[in-house]
């Protein structure tokens, strides 16, 4: 199913799942997760896919906020591991202004994201993590939907956020993929330290 049938649906569903959940704190200190450290976090949007009548950003404006969101969330994290993210942007709505109550548009981002081991270069995960939310209760008057309420690039932020809070709950789930090493010296991390090949999933055809 290619990423634009799969937009249309998600619209409803994704919206109602992110408002069960609050922003969180970021300040606030994690809890360990095994030897995980943030190394590159690559953020990938060259073949993002906008859902109808959605706002447009530019290329680097979407990589860019999705990277610096992901990076305040998980750079709290100081394991003597070394991990590195690759996220694909496969879809995305940024909700324009519509009519109160009967059309209230709102906002959707959809990604693929996998984790890689510096030491391995491997991928962690068989297969990328497909990842769907919406802005929830960062938009503060939901039933006038996003695009009301909100320029496109605080929707962005608000996406991004909440992309980056469902990446580290994630990560959360598969603690066996950052069990300590005792025998390995804390990784060191520097901008030249080698980035795992991050591809974006090629679409299926689409069947008549």
């Amino acid at each position: 199913m290619s990423m634009r049938r799969v937009l249309g649906p998600l619209l409803l569903s994704v919206f109602l799942a992110a408002c069960a959940s609050a922003p969180e704190d970021v300040s606030e200190t994690p809890a360990v997760l095994g030897d995980f450290r943030l190394g590159h976090n690559i953020a990938i949007a060259d073949n993002v896919v906008l859902g109808p009548f959605s706002r447009e950003l530019t290329e680097q404006q979407l990589e860019t906020e999705l990277q610096n969101a992901v990076a305040k969330r998980l750079r709290r994290y100081d394991g003597n591991g070394l991990y590195h993210l690759g996220i694909v942007m496969g879809g995305l709505v940024l909700a324009q202004p519509g009519i109160p109550v009967v059309y209230a548009p709102q906002s959707v981002m959809i990604l693929d994201v996998s984790v890689f081991d510096n030491v391995t270069q491997e991928r962690l995960n068989p297969e990328a993590k497909r990842i769907q939310v919406g802005e929830g209760f960062r938009n503060i008057v939901p039933i006038l939907g996003s695009g009301l309420v909100r320029e496109a690039d605080v929707q962005l932020a608000n996406l991004s956020a909440n992309a980056a809070l469902e990446i580290e709950a994630w990560l959360n789930e598969n603690p066996e993929w950052f069990i300590p090493k005792p025998e390995r010296a804390r990784v060191p991390f520097t901008i030249s330290t080698p980035a795992p090949p991050v591809v974006a999933v090629p679409e299926e055809e689409e069947t008549n």
